[in-house]
């Protein structure tokens, strides 16, 4: 099959690509490349792909929040299957730059879920929303049948607007979806912008981390494996449209799930694995809470678990050592 993968070149889109391809796919990777986080690091993933996979592997430099040149980018491209990853992400970035949410997220959603309606071949769009959607709920583990009306960054409430198209969408085309709500997802090749990549530079470093919330916070941590397999699972497995209440509660081919490990650590238990495989102590900055950021995440897997069996299957004291293995090597410290 053909799979368009947006945010192509980034963390979870290099990933999922990855193992598309490693089972036989043909996937086009679809990405603009912005300078949000090092532009270095998301070419040096596309070269692997294309190292590693050849012309089974399509990178096209296109800005799908731009409806014409989406439309251009993919032209002649005879699209099965959608994951849609690209978004502009970052709770904290949104506090300073709202316009380019809107852009990416709300806009950009909507020109995919035209060129899937439109393409006459699509049968199935997975995408990715956030377990940001959650806001200040104080209900732990947090769950897809919970209300998330109130949301406490633009961030999450361009993905709360993401879900609610596509549910409109899945009602007036009978377009399979399904809205993933990812929780807090690290591995190799992850992103700069996130606490994992911080603290392991800054401790290399033998500089301060910033630990916000006075460290008191708790977080779903999932591995990027993790993460792909429930992405590979759904992208194999469309929506039904059978009239049947689906996982957050519609009737029409459109489902949301939660992926996460299940299981919230504390963030001062994930620097001290931290500290574990760098080989050095983390030297603390404890700084109050940031607007916009929760105290804790925790995802309630039943849904998916019970329709796709899947179920995560790689703890912290594992992914984390992985992680910075990789960091030391990508950086020449191994």
């Amino acid at each position: 099959m053909l799979y368009l993968v947006t945010g192509g070149a980034g963390f979870i889109g290099f990933h999922l690509s990855r193992y598309l391809l490693a089972r036989g796919d043909r996937v086009v990777g679809l990405d603009n490349l912005n300078p949000y986080y090092s532009v270095d690091l998301k070419k040096d993933r596309i070269q692997t792909l294309t190292e590693e996979f050849g012309d089974r592997y399509t990178f096209v430099h296109a800005d799908f929040s731009r409806s014409a040149e989406l439309t251009e980018a993919l032209q002649g491209l005879e699209i099965d299957r959608i994951a849609h990853l690209g978004a502009q992400a970052g709770v904290r970035y949104s506090l300073t730059h709202p316009h380019v949410y809107v852009e990416a997220n709300v806009m950009g959603h909507l020109n995919i879920l035209e060129y899937a309606r439109h393409s006459g071949r699509v049968d199935n769009l997975v995408y990715a929303s956030s377990s940001s959607v959650y806001g200040g709920n104080t209900k732990l583990p947090f769950s897809v049948d919970d209300r998330v009306d109130h949301p406490i960054s633009l961030y999450a409430a361009t993905k709360k607007a993401d879900e609610l198209m596509s549910e409109t969408y899945a009602h007036l085309y009978r377009l399979p979806q399904t809205g993933l709500r990812f929780f807090t997802v690290y591995g190799p090749w992850g992103r700069p912008d996130m606490a994992m990549w911080l603290f392991t530079e800054a401790i290399l470093a033998g500089r301060p981390i910033d630990v916000f919330g006075e460290g008191n916070m708790k977080r779903d941590f999932t591995y990027i494996d993790d993460i792909v397999a429930g992405v590979a699972a759904c992208l194999d497995t469309p929506a039904p449209d059978d009239g049947k209440e689906k996982a957050g509660g519609s009737r029409a081919p459109h489902r949301l799930y939660n992926i996460g490990n299940n299981q919230s650590e504390d963030l001062s238990r994930m620097i001290e694995l931290l500290e574990e495989a760098v080989g050095k102590p983390a030297e603390r900055n404890l700084l109050p809470m940031q607007p916009g950021d929760v105290r804790a995440t925790y995802a309630d897997i039943d849904a998916i678990h019970g329709d796709l069996g899947y179920k995560p299957t790689t703890p912290i004291d594992v992914g984390i050592p992985n992680f910075v293995s990789w960091y030391k090597s990508y950086h020449g410290l191994a």
